[in-house]
């Protein structure tokens, strides 16, 4: 059974006090385009407007990372997950990674 775990921007919790910090962790997730993606892309570029098909992809791209990074807390017995951040990068022409990190830390009960 896993449990469920906080996980926030914010430097703490409200109302709870972090009593041991217990190290940064990551999720990451390096995603590729797909190319019926960037054919519809490239339609869109010609007219303007949001490229939803990119937007569903880094919604589910972020999702994972934050996924991955929250089992990296559990593996630690993390109570939450604080200054939770996103970085991305370019890995090659068409992959990019998303990055989710942030401190592990145990709370008062």
């Amino acid at each position: 059974m896993q449990r469920n775990i906080i996980y926030t921007t914010t430097p703490s919790v409200p109302g709870r006090e972090i009593t041991e910090i217990l190290g940064v962790v990551t999720g990451n997730i390096v995603q590729s385009k797909h190319v019926g993606r960037d054919i519809l892309a490239g339609f869109k570029t010609i007219i303007g407007g949001e490229i939803a098909s990119y937007t569903e992809m880094f919604t589910e791209a972020r999702h994972n990372a934050i996924s991955r990074m929250v089992t990296a807390a559990l593996d630690l017995d993390a109570d939450a997950v604080v200054n939770l951040r996103f970085t991305t990068s370019s890995i090659m022409s068409k992959a990019s990674e998303i990055l989710a990190y942030g401190t592990a830390v145990k709370l008062n009960r």
